[in-house]
């Protein structure tokens, strides 16, 4: 069976600075689509030795982490001590920074979870091939901000620097860990630790400028964690789906559209 699918993107964009964006986006579609489309990541020189499916086998313990992370959270948005507590951290903070903050964690919370998807080409033994780690950082992002999103709505913990009320748990905190311990179950241990060094510091970033309660920290960092378990745990499904576990040939072919100068894809599937 053949099934074709072809897919456009018609917005036209009639100034320079649009012209030059779609042109971005159509370089991001041409590096996806060449990925997508082969059967292993050898191609791309990819340091997968062998697949191994151990970080997506269930186990209770997982849960366990951050099960404790999310709690604590959870209960410092209105314990008495905890508030107590998460106020003189901020007094604290306070005192240290002055009115002087340093917003670098606004772009470099994407680096763990970007690093679990490129790590793998500097030579470093991966456990997944390219396109399943890509998967697997997409699910994981998804999961993370659709958990993160709805507990931010119905907790409604005001934040600490505006009258905002969705400080509860961080997101920049969560994206950070997400990739942390997506690192640890791709790369090992000792990438692990090294990323989970690096997403604490996004987490007292988050402190430090007065976006975030201690709190919301703990709790974005155990929310994380779980949205990386539950990526691994569906890879497998999403295998299936996509039938990676059966010898299928595909082919992704990048399409440019003179007209209107808009990039698309031609997908082509034989299974």
């Amino acid at each position: 069976m053949r099934n074709t699918v072809t897919d456009m993107n018609a917005n036209q964009q009639p100034h320079t600075h649009g012209r030059a964006a779609n042109l971005l986006r159509g370089v991001a579609v041409c590096v996806l689509c060449a990925a997508l489309s082969q059967p292993s990541a050898a191609a791309f020189h990819d340091s997968v030795p062998a697949i191994d499916d151990t970080p997506c086998q269930f186990r209770p313990q997982q849960l366990i982490a951050p099960a404790v992370l999310i709690t604590v959270g959870a209960i410092g948005v209105s314990n008495d001590w905890f508030v107590d507590l998460k106020n003189d951290w901020r007094d604290n903070l306070y005192d240290w920074r002055g009115n002087h903050r340093f917003h670098i964690d606004d772009h470099v919370q994407y680096l763990p979870i970007a690093s679990n998807v490129g790590l793998g080409f500097v030579g470093v033994p991966a456990r997944h091939p390219f396109r399943e780690r890509l998967v697997v950082s997409a699910t994981g992002y998804v999961t993370m901000q659709t958990i993160v999103s709805v507990t931010k709505h119905f907790v409604n913990e005001k934040r600490p620097d505006t009258n905002g009320r969705n400080s509860f748990p961080s997101g920049h905190t969560a994206m950070a860990f997400v990739g942390a311990e997506m690192i640890r179950k791709e790369y090992g241990n000792a990438w692990g630790a090294g990323a989970y060094v690096f997403a604490s510091g996004i987490g007292f970033m988050r402190m430090y400028n007065d976006r975030h309660w201690l709190n919301d920290v703990i709790g974005g960092a155990g929310f994380g964690i779980l949205a990386a378990n539950i990526a691994y745990w569906v890879l497998p499904l999403e295998r299936r789906i996509l039938h990676w576990d059966q010898s299928t040939e595909m082919s992704i072919v990048p399409t440019y559209n003179s007209d209107n100068h808009s990039f698309g894809f031609a997908f082509t599937a034989v299974f």
